[in-house]
């Protein structure tokens, strides 16, 4: 099994930043990719921001330029810095990471158990 521990939510300022982090633990041999995704009530749960395991990145339009997503391989860590933060921000944010436990195996999705963003005005 794995892991997500995720850090860093809390309630900003419009226009402020904040970080969020999310370690992951347990069997894991690789890791194709590691990611954040946001949810709001009523809506799906989207992706914000991805990373694979060779540094290629990949953003949500919405988010593109404000926040950036970097990660610790040799820590399985992932964090999400983000700036110039907007209301339509205010969400659930989830740790993703899609692993394997060994080379033979197939990869799977883990989840975070969320962590509550909010950007007041």
């Amino acid at each position: 099994q794995v892991q997500l521990v995720e850090s860093g939510g809390g309630l900003v300022q419009a226009g402020g930043s904040l970080g969020l982090s999310c370690a992951a633990s347990g069997r894991i041999a690789s890791i194709n990719s590691m990611g954040w995704y946001r949810q709001t009530p009523g809506a799906q749960r989207e992706l914000v921001a991805s990373i694979t395991s060779g540094d290629s990145t990949n953003y949500a339009d919405s988010v593109k330029g404000r926040f950036t997503i970097s990660r610790d391989n040799a820590k399985n860590m992932v964090s999400l810095q983000m700036n110039n933060l907007k209301r339509e921000d205010t969400a659930v944010y989830y740790c993703n990471v899609i692993s394997r436990e060994t080379i033979l195996r197939p990869f799977r999705s883990w989840w975070g158990q969320g962590t509550q963003v909010t950007v007041s005005s």
